[in-house]
């Protein structure tokens, strides 16, 4: 059983809700924030691990049934540690959707935000976009990783090994998030509004 052909716009209305809606972090500025960061990124892919490799365990067409509920859990779990890892560099104040997009998934396609993200020495600049510039990012990425969840897919059909590839996967996935947050919130972040600059 094949998953719906219109999985790209489902995964991209997904990535749009979670960053229009960034969680609120109850982290405190850290005296050693790339630490408390590296910390943080592997309590939450211990998480994800065990939120996927769950989920990955019904076999066959129910397999299906449970990716993109798979997806959101743990790019949920990703969001907040996002917001965790800014706020542990005292960077709370300006994150912004742009920011909490580009560490979720710069590691998937770096290439998509080459005009969002520029990195300038130990300062960074952060353009920020328009809704319609982030549903059409969305959308790219939706279809992006619809494809590659296409070929993961076939794990679903052999459930404890394949319960243990997703497990693994996710792990990857999440330190990934959390090594691209740490790297953004440890620079200078400027922000340059439509407009200006």
């Amino acid at each position: 059983m094949a998953p719906p052909l219109n999985a790209g716009s489902e995964v991209a209305n997904v990535i749009l809700d979670l960053v229009l809606r960034p969680q609120p972090s109850k982290e405190a500025l850290a005296d050693h924030p790339k630490a408390r960061a590296h910390d943080l990124g592997r309590a939450a892919a211990r998480r994800a691990t065990v939120l996927a490799g769950s989920l990955a365990l019904p076999p066959g067409a129910l397999g299906w049934l449970t990716i993109l509920p798979e997806l959101i859990g743990v790019w949920k779990l990703q969001a907040q540690l996002v917001s965790d890892i800014a706020s542990v560099y005292g960077k709370t104040a300006t994150l912004n959707r742009e920011q909490l997009l580009y560490c979720l998934f710069k590691h998937v396609s770096a290439q998509l935000f080459r005009d969002v993200v520029v990195r300038a020495g130990e300062r960074v600049l952060i353009r920020s976009a328009s809704l319609n510039a982030l549903q059409a990012l969305a959308q790219r990425l939706g279809l992006r990783i619809a494809h590659g969840t296409l070929g993961r897919g076939a794990s679903r059909f052999v459930p404890l090994i394949g319960a243990i590839g997703v497990g693994a996967y996710a792990y990857y996935d999440t330190m990934q998030v959390a090594k691209t947050a740490s790297e953004l919130f440890a620079r200078d972040i400027m922000i340059e509004t439509p407009g200006v600059g």
